[in-house]
């Protein structure tokens, strides 16, 4: 059976390297570029934070839980990104599109996300956005991925890949034990 390429290939001890605490001044910068990003304002000034690197991206723990990863994107550009966890925790209105049920079983296994599967989607999409890839029926996100065409384009598409997935809900990510 050949693996697929996620986020996490590679590692072979589902574990976090590098924790270490931080106080939200040293990580003020992350917070700002997540709030910008997602559109949601975050307060994490009650929360214990942590930075931690798992497979060689850095990660931002608020309160144990992986909420944001480090990735670069397709302009060679490190950015802050939530994980679908951060994603659950902020809600964000923006960034997204959402598959039928026939792809759902593809997406939980790290398959790209075709054309053909999404429905709707965000129209402020933009190629080479990372966005949520969410279940239709009920909005719940699925996996992570790099937006291969526009929010428009994705939806008129009858075949061929709209996203490039890189973090779904099972993978090594999504299953560390914080």
């Amino acid at each position: 059976m050949k693996r697929r390429f996620s986020l996490t290939e590679g590692v072979s001890e589902k574990r976090l390297r590098r924790r270490t605490p931080v106080r939200l001044k040293q990580v003020r910068a992350v917070v700002a570029e997540l709030s910008k990003r997602i559109g949601v304002e975050l307060d994490f000034a009650s929360a214990f934070l942590e930075k931690a690197n798992f497979d060689n991206h850095d990660l931002l723990l608020v309160d144990r839980v992986p909420l944001a990863m480090q990735l670069e994107n397709q302009s060679d550009e490190m950015g802050w990104y939530p994980t679908l966890r951060g994603v659950l925790a902020w809600q964000p209105g923006s960034g997204w599109a959402a598959v039928d049920h026939g792809a759902i079983p593809f997406l939980m296994n790290g398959a790209d996300c075709m054309g053909a599967g999404i429905q709707i989607a965000d129209p402020g999409v933009k190629e080479g956005d990372l966005i949520c890839i969410r279940d239709e029926s009920h909005g719940k996100p699925l996996a992570m991925g790099w937006a291969l065409v526009s929010g428009e384009e994705m939806v008129a598409m009858s075949k061929g890949k709209a996203v490039k997935t890189i973090h779904w809900v099972g993978d090594d990510l999504w299953e560390v034990e914080t």
